[in-house]
């Protein structure tokens, strides 16, 4: 989405214009929340991680997965999987979709993930990550990124062997998790290793963990200097973050709209039924967060229809001060 202001950083040859991005999230990142903060400021966007098998078998959910919408632009596809032939076959399929960048997923802690090798399990093959990466940057028309964590535990903290090997086999760009893999989402992110990171390679570095406010969004430029900040769980519960807005800030008026906007973006993209039940996730988070009573809370998040929700969640917005 192009601005009349410069491009913060480029990907290679592709400017990206802003430095709030939204992260990949399985489960999350789907086209209605990704357009949403698209519109209200997130810079770029990545899709949920793919699953390189997936697309070599052609799974029947892959092109919803893919689907993106033309001012998402730039728009990064993350796949997965441990093997550097099958990654490289699955990039090549993935071109078909017109991706702007492929990103190799590096840091994904979860079980079913890292226990076939892949994901931050890779944190342990760093000449594997070379393969990998040199592989895809020789073979692809496109930049090739990555998103990594710190290491594996905290006695095999690689970061910067990893972060010098995705550069040096033509990397265009490096996300990084401030934590390691066997941290999970638990404990504080390690900015200073991140602003490491960005002191050692000369690509474009963006900060990833423990971003939940405005302020938290100044400290990590302002500890790590890198080139954007990535935000993931805090957006759910606040999607304005990504234009450095408090949710305590949003009008009430403007919450309204945008949440019956994205209810029925997802009832739409899903189909009714499971597009209520996925939009309650993101309800819940904010209705919490404006201190909404648990119980009001509840008897919204058990309606069935779209209908129903937006009625009531009409009503319940009504009642709070504006």
């Amino acid at each position: 989405m192009e601005t009349n202001q410069p491009a913060a950083f480029f990907i290679g040859e592709i400017p990206v214009f802003g430095d709030l991005i939204l992260a990949p999230m399985d489960g999350i990142s789907d086209l209605p929340f990704r357009s949403l903060v698209r519109r209200l400021g997130s810079a770029m966007s990545y899709t949920e991680f793919i699953n390189a098998r997936d697309v070599l078998e052609e799974h029947p959910h892959l092109s919803r997965r893919l689907a993106f919408l033309e001012f998402e632009r730039p728009i990064v596809f993350q796949v997965f999987d441990d093997d550097p032939a099958r990654l490289l076959s699955a990039a090549q399929q993935l071109l078909e979709y017109r991706p702007d960048i492929i990103d190799v997923n590096l840091g994904c802690s979860a079980k079913t993930v890292t226990s076939r090798g892949a994901g931050a399990a890779l944190l342990r093959e760093p000449e594997k990550i070379a393969r990998i990466i040199s592989s895809l940057s020789a073979s692809l028309p496109v930049p090739v990124s990555a998103k990594i964590r710190l290491g594996w535990d905290e006695g095999s903290q690689n970061y910067l062997q990893v972060a010098r090997i995705i550069e040096e086999n033509g990397g265009q760009l490096i996300a990084v998790h401030g934590r390691t893999k066997q941290q999970a989402y638990g404990g504080e992110a390690n900015w200073d290793a991140i602003a490491k990171i960005k002191q050692a390679v000369g690509i474009p570095v963006i900060a990833n963990g423990d971003v939940r406010s405005i302020q938290d969004v100044e400290r990590i430029f302002a500890r790590t200097g890198c080139d954007a900040a990535m935000i993931g769980r805090a957006a759910i519960g606040n999607p304005w973050i990504f234009s450095r807005r408090e949710l305590k800030d949003i009008p009430i008026v403007q919450l309204t709209a945008e949440l019956a906007g994205l209810l029925e973006s997802m009832s739409t993209y899903y189909g009714e039924e499971r597009g209520v039940l996925l939009f309650r996730k993101h309800l819940k988070r904010i209705l919490t967060g404006l201190d909404v009573p648990g119980d009001a809370i509840k008897g919204l998040i058990t309606l069935p229809s779209a209908a129903q929700v937006q009625a009531r969640m009409m009503s319940l917005f009504a009642d709070i001060p504006v």
